[in-house]
């Protein structure tokens, strides 16, 4: 009995210690399109760059890029995260819709989030977050964030900014290295 116990005490510490290293940026779950949770905890050590999507955007190609960036770099450590939401009036109606859609149109393989809002006093936590550490809301659809390791950095790239643009590049290889 008594190994039960000190196994069980040390995996109370080791989580209380996990979650002490939590930047509170991070510390949020969400669900994926096909109903997995993700702890952005997990990422912590890791750069983040996180999307607020659209499937029915001019946009919306952009998810090529964002594939491509996620495919090269994920071994690197870099994360992509989507966020689907119809803050703007162009998203499908269901999670599973969204999920079809990007896959099938685009190959998207990152984790993209349930349907959420991402602005305004409706917007998830995260974004609420995201929006007063940058100083800015998503004005639109395919707004980027940029989370350094750690989070205590987050650059803002408005829509217009491609995700493989260098002044978005150059930010990931600095967390990169």
């Amino acid at each position: 009995m008594r190994p039960i116990l000190l196994f069980i005490a040390a995996m109370l510490t080791s989580s209380s210690a996990f979650a002490a290293t939590c930047p509170a940026l991070l510390d949020h779950r969400f669900k994926t399109v096909q109903g997995k949770e993700v702890d952005l905890c997990e990422y912590a050590d890791r750069p983040i760059l996180v999307v607020n999507t659209a499937s029915r955007c001019g946009f919306t190609p952009q998810f090529t890029k964002l594939q491509e960036m996620y495919q090269q770099y994920q071994p690197k450590g870099l994360v992509v995260l989507g966020f689907p939401s119809n803050d703007f009036r162009q998203e499908l109606a269901t999670n599973k819709e969204v999920g079809e859609f990007c896959l099938v149109n685009y190959g998207v393989t990152f984790p993209m989030m349930e349907l959420s809002a991402v602005k305004g006093g409706n917007a998830n936590l995260l974004f609420k977050d995201l929006a007063k550490a940058t100083g800015t809301e998503p004005g639109w659809n395919f707004h980027k964030y940029l989370i350094a390791p750690g989070g205590k950095d987050v650059y803002s790239f408005a829509t217009r900014t491609e995700p493989d643009a260098a002044e978005v590049m150059a930010k990931l290889r600095l967390m990169m290295k």
